[in-house]
This record gives structure tokens, sequence and C-alpha cells, in this order.
């Protein structure tokens, strides 16, 4: 496994972390959440990551997770990276979601007793909050660090000038913002419009989820959608997304993956890692072969300028994909 730095802070994570948004709920058995997990960490993968309404339902992915600790991993807990995270809608009434000092601070308190930790590593604003002043959000994620329940802070889904906002008022709270998690992928390239050099400049890592565009970067659509796929299932892959014009550019991509001799999702994950800015990748997995296919691109060969034009080229006419 390759380590790089997160930003500015003296953190080192994986190229790949292991995230547990989908297939570590309660609907997926536990012998499989065990033997993912604890792979992963065999195979080098020290970063977790998690949120506060992950897994079906809501919290059971920190609660299975918290599980694994005790049966397996608790005796390593120095050797793991743990984060989660607060924002999207966790519990019924004013007090559930957003970005209020209330909510952070009760999310954060519950996320640790589902996880049977003191503190988690990183823990994030999950999302910016129109109607929160961003001096509390931040000073809420600050008083969280000062009070030991969190090492280092981040944020997720901010745009660069709430981004660069955010940096600007933690450091004047002395608790420099350390990561951000954006969504990134061949077929989402909003991070380069902006965020990333803010990210550079303000010495904060980056660290991509979806790099797989929650599985379309994958050999899984190349001939249509398969019944068990996430977009047959109705869930968060709308089935509009599989336009004509996708297909094509999947299957060229496909075709540019084969000449690298790796499969199409470990070239989209070693596209993503291409620039040093980008600490770490968030995939998932349903299985353990899955996730070993996707760690063995790390060991793919550098992209070339003519491969590199090659994906512009065939996700030309792609703008638009709904992911």
């Amino acid at each position: 496994m390759a380590y790089r730095r997160l930003g500015a802070s003296g953190l080192l994570i994986p190229e790949i972390s292991l995230g547990l948004w989908q297939n570590f709920g309660d609907d997926v058995g536990a012998d499989r959440h065990r033997a993912i997990i604890t792979h992963a960490f065999d195979r080098g993968v020290t970063h977790f990551d998690l949120a506060n309404n992950y897994g079906e339902p809501a919290g059971s992915a920190e609660a299975n997770f918290g599980e694994v600790l005790r049966r397996d991993l608790g005796r390593y807990r120095n050797e793991l990276v743990v984060t989660s995270k607060a924002g999207y809608r966790m519990w019924p009434g004013p007090y559930g979601e957003w970005g209020s000092r209330k909510y952070l601070t009760a999310s954060l308190d519950e996320s640790l007793a589902r996880l049977g930790l003191d503190y988690v590593d990183i823990f994030y604003s999950h999302r910016f909050d129109p109607h929160t002043p961003l001096e509390e959000t931040v000073g809420a994620l600050a008083d969280l660090v000062r009070q030991g329940k969190a090492l280092y802070v981040g944020v997720s889904n901010y745009d660069a000038e709430q981004t660069a906002r955010a940096i600007a008022l933690l450091d004047e709270l002395g608790v420099p913002l350390a990561a951000h998690q954006p969504r990134y992928s061949m077929l989402d390239r909003t991070l380069e419009d902006g965020l990333l050099k803010v990210l550079d400049d303000g010495g904060v890592g980056c660290v991509c989820y979806s790099p797989l565009a929650q599985g379309l970067l994958t050999s899984r659509y190349l001939a249509g959608t398969p019944a068990e796929s996430r977009m047959a299932r109705g869930g968060t892959l709308s089935r509009s997304s599989l336009s004509p014009e996708l297909v094509a550019a999947l299957r060229g991509l496909d075709a540019v993956a084969r000449e690298r001799g790796q499969s199409l999702a470990q070239t989209a994950l070693s596209w993503a890692l291409r620039d040093r800015r980008v600490t770490s990748l968030i995939i998932g997995a349903s299985s353990v072969g899955q996730f070993d296919e996707s760690l063995d691109a790390l060991r793919g060969p550098a992209f070339t300028d003519a491969e590199l034009a090659e994906v512009d080229r065939l996700l030309a006419g792609t703008e638009g994909t709904e992911i």
C-alpha cells in the first residue's frame, strides 16, 4: 500500500480507502462486513470512512463497524484512521440535519457511541448549511477537536468559495481544515474547476468519493443494465444516467483500459490518482474479491499524454451525465 500526506498535516492515509456508505448496513450479513473490513486492513488500508447516516437503517454502518472493532481491530486502534460526518438528515425534528452546533455535537456523540470509540480521527461537516452562519459550523468543529472527540476536521460537498471561507475561519480559531471530501471521477470533474487549487493553496487534503461514479466506470454497464445492479434496484443511480453516448464512451474507455492491462474500474481509479494533490480515493465493496481488484489499480502504469487525451476525447460528449 502507498500512502499520501493529508494536505499540510502530519497524517498519512492510503491512496485507496474503504468507504462504508453502501453494503455495510443491517441489510447485509455481518460475516461479509467483517471479511471485507479485516481483509482491507490486512492489505494496508488503514482509513475507514463513515457518516452518521450510512447503512440501512441509518447508523447501522457505524454500529457494524464498531462490532468489527470490538471483535477484531480494536487492538490496532492506533493504526486506524476512522472518520465520520454529519450534515444530512439523521433523525426527525428540527435538530437532526444541517450544520448547527447542536446537531454536529449531538451527532458526533451518537457516532462515538455506535462505534465504541472515544474519538474519531477526522470529523466532517457533510454539507454546507445555507441557513446557519459558517462561523457557527466551523466553530463547533474546532470545539470538538478541543474536547478530544476528533483529532482533525474536514468538510464535504462544499464548493470552492465556501471551502476558502472555512479555511480562513478555522485558521483564526487555530484548528486547520485538514480534509475536504468532494466527488471526483472521469464523469464528474467539478473538483478541477477551482476547488482543487483552493485545497492545494490552503494545505487541505483531498479525499475523493465516488471515483467509479457509483459503478458506472466498471464493466457492469457495458452491455446494458444488469438485473442486480444499483441502477436496476432503483437506488441512488438513475437509469437516465446510461445514455447511448455514455455507453459508447464507456466501451471506448474499456478499450483504453485493456491496452493498459487493466480493467475499466482500475483505469478509472488510476486516472483519479494521477494528480498528487488527490490524497486518497474512497471506494466501497460488496466482496473481498471486488475490493482486491480495486486495490490492484495501484500497480498500474502511469498515464501517457496520449492516453489522457484519448480519455478526454471519449468523454467529450457526456457532459451533464446524472450520477
